[in-house]
């Protein structure tokens, strides 16, 4: 289900976030996605994904729908490793995203 009505207004559902994952946006420009663990100073994504561009859409966009081809996303086959102070900030997404 995407929507629901009531009252005969239409409101778009958005799904929860039930686990650790998230969008991290690191210094540089670098955009990862993955379930999150914070362990002595270092950010470490598992399930990772690497947000490779994006075209017309925004960053919203590709937040919203990670899967339009407008968007470019990498699997990758490996963890990341991020020093925590390189975040810029990070954004909770649902568990599969950008899977």
């Amino acid at each position: 289900m995407d929507n629901v009505t009531i009252s005969g207004i239409e409101y778009e559902l958005v799904p929860r976030k039930k686990g650790n994952r998230a969008v991290v946006v690191v210094d540089r420009g670098w955009i990862f996605a993955g379930d999150v663990t914070r362990k002595d100073g270092r950010i470490e994504l598992s399930r990772a994904v690497w947000v490779f561009r994006w075209e017309e859409i925004g960053f919203d966009g590709v937040l919203k729908d990670p899967g339009n081809e407008k968007a470019k996303l990498r699997k990758l086959e490996q963890n990341v490793e991020i020093p925590a102070d390189s975040e810029v900030f990070s954004i909770p997404v649902h568990d599969n995203w950008g899977l």
